[in-house]
């Protein structure tokens, strides 16, 4: 597009409602994108803030026996500190559309659309919706009400300036068509192909009896709709009409990160009217899903917001954000639950990272004094080095589609590669054999180097954790940028400083019980229940156990680490089959010997009519997740 500048944008959000963790993840979503693209190099402007303005802020601040300013004025000063501030989300620009540089440029905005014919002076007569500051045609309606979120509209009649969006219809649907990737993902550029074939009409752009809103130039009785304003920050923010270099090096914007109740108007009101400036439209729109709880959006409206503020009180930053951008594939909808959160802490976090580092660092400090080995590469197997290279680029190619979980699951690859590494070596064997001193030596590089990758893999999207790998592998230097997660930079005879887990495992209350039948002899209490642990694993190889027609000799990987359960399965299932398959297996069984193999557990299966199959989630979790 020409630009220098990465710019990126999340909405601005409305101060009257209390931010819950959906909106967080809108932002911290575009702060990894920010953090990326400056960890490449690439200058960055990444713009968030308010949209302050409309009659449902008016109304609000009447009902609050205050002016709408100092109705606003306190919320805004909450997003910014302790909001953002705690999730870290670094932002080059917050706007306010309240400031006086905000309201320069939409009037001159709205001057200009009036002198060249696009807004013209008319009567509106329809209905709106005040608690999304949004007008609706009879014909769009559902069951009488806002189509977007159900609540109930006003009937409005007044005069009112319009925005010829119809003039622009076919320009627009050409443009999309063209550039297929301007709305992302696919299933919102459909939604938007379709709503302009419905037919576009022009747009009321005024209130009248209405006194918190920027003023139409000229025409005072009248104040700039909240949308046409609130769309026009991005130009603000990149110095239009104020700055015209800063503008030239930054506009247009790469990436506009909106929830997908939004797309509508920044992928159909927003790039007309800068057709209408004749402007260059922004790279990208993108419009995520919804964390839901439930079945249900989150919002304040139906009780079940979730505080973000709390969950960072009570996991910490970096297990609130690896869990927004790693539990949902960004651009689907996804389910909160307090419990994905934990799991996803425990598993990924605290067994899979945390374990890696603790074990890595006590392996050099028990088997190389404490110093990270130099590395033979001539003598070198290149496992790990070859996932890093692998994963290196992968990261790159997710981000750059703006597949933020898609980046966060080849870095947790390469974080249980490097576990699965522990395991084939087993370095604690090689420590017996002096002449494996050199295979050793390499073995504990690789596993500290593939640490030290993960660092700067990581740096986009934790705050506090990479630095935490560093100080501990003996590095006192911050990630500078994205080419040091290249295999090999590690210096040798650096000490290194072990210290506390990553990430303690949270352990999260259990559920209330429900009392058994007291007359089904069958039953067993909560506390025998609880004594089995039940998890999610994932089958890494099968095998057919010599000499035995029933049974399959299989690698589990639980969570924590690969497990041996032979299994009497041969009959129902081929041991190719199995592989990568998600299974349940009872994980604290006492190990037994079955035809001289060691057995760690044992797989539940279901049987009817001589029919077996195996217990499965129906969609694929985490492994090491708890069966409950």
């Amino acid at each position: 597009m020409g630009n220098p500048v990465w710019y990126i944008t999340t909405p601005i959000y409305y101060p009257s409602d209390n931010l819950h963790v959906g909106h967080a993840y809108t932002t911290v979503a575009a702060d990894a994108l920010a953090r990326y693209h400056r960890l490449k190099g690439e200058p960055v402007w990444f713009v968030t803030g308010t949209d302050e303005h409309g009659q449902k802020i008016e109304r609000r601040a009447r009902e609050a026996g205050v002016t709408p300013k100092a109705f606003v004025d306190p919320i805004v000063r909450y997003i910014q500190d302790p909001l953002w501030k705690r999730l870290h989300i670094q932002y080059d620009d917050f706007i306010r559309t309240t400031e006086p540089r905000h309201a320069a440029v939409v009037q001159q905005i709205f001057e200009r659309l009036r002198a060249q014919g696009d807004i013209y002076k008319g009567v509106y007569e329809g209905w709106y919706c005040v608690p999304d500051e949004t007008f609706w045609t009879e014909n769009k309606l559902v069951d009488g009400k806002c189509p977007d979120c159900g609540r109930p509209v006003e009937r409005v009649r007044q005069e009112s300036y319009f925005f010829k969006l119809s003039k622009y219809q076919d320009r627009l649907r050409q443009f999309i068509v063209d550039h297929p990737d301007f709305v992302q993902p696919a299933s919102r550029q459909h939604e938007m192909l379709n709503f302009i074939d419905a037919g576009l009409e022009d747009l009321s752009v005024s209130r009248t009896g209405l006194t918190w809103g920027i003023p139409v130039p000229g025409d005072p009785e009248h104040v700039i709709y909240v949308w046409f304003d609130a769309l026009s920050n991005y130009l603000t923010a990149a110095g239009y009409l104020q700055d015209e270099a800063k503008f030239q090096r930054i506009w247009p914007a790469n990436v506009h990160v909106v929830g997908k109740e939004i797309v509508r108007f920044h992928a159909v009101i927003w790039p007309i009217m800068l057709m209408a400036l004749d402007l260059p439209l922004p790279q990208h729109v993108f419009g995520h899903g919804w964390l839901l709880i439930g079945e249900s959006k989150m919002g304040k409206s139906l009780g079940n917001a979730v505080d973000p503020i709390q969950l960072l009180d009570r996991y910490g930053v970096d297990p609130v954000r690896y869990y927004l951008l790693r539990e949902v594939p960004f651009g689907a909808d996804g389910s909160y639950t307090e419990d994905a959160l934990v799991l996803r802490t425990n598993v990924d976090l605290a067994n899979d990272l945390g374990n890696l580092l603790s074990r890595t660092t006590a392996m050099i400090n028990r088997f190389w004094q404490g110093e990270i080995p130099p590395l033979v590469a001539d003598e070198d197997d290149g496992v790990i080095a070859r996932e890093v290279a692998t994963v290196y680029q992968e990261v790159q190619a997710a981000m750059e589609r703006l597949a933020i979980s898609d980046a966060l699951v080849s870095i947790g690859r390469l974080v249980r590669t490097a576990n699965k590494y522990i395991e084939d070596q087993k370095p604690w064997d090689l420590a017996k054999d002096p002449a494996q001193k050199v295979r050793l030596g390499n073995v504990l590089y690789g596993l500290a180097e593939a640490l030290r990758v993960l660092s700067v893999l990581l740096t986009p999207f934790l705050v506090e954790t990479p630095g935490r790998i560093r100080y501990q592998l003996g590095l006192d230097s911050p990630v500078q940028e994205y080419r040091e997660a290249i295999f090999g930079g590690l210096p040798a005879g650096i000490k290194i400083r072990r210290g506390e887990p990553l990430f303690p495992r949270i352990e999260s209350k259990a559920a209330t019980p429900q009392e058994p039948d007291a007359g089904d002899d069958r039953s067993i209490g909560l506390e025998d229940f609880q004594k089995l642990d039940l998890r999610v694993g994932t089958v890494r190889t099968a095998e057919v156990v010599e000499g035995a027609d029933r049974l399959l000799k299989l690698t589990v990987f639980d969570g924590t680490r690969e497990r041996t359960i032979v299994s009497g399965i041969r009959a129902h299932y081929d041991p190719e089959s199995l592989i990568g398959q998600q299974v349940v297996l009872v994980a604290n069984l006492k190990p037994v010997k079955i035809r001289g193999i060691l057995s760690e557990g044992m797989l539940l299966a279901g049987s009817a009519g001589g029919e077996l199959a195996l217990v499965a989630p129906i969609r694929r979790l985490p492994e090491g997740a708890r069966v409950k």
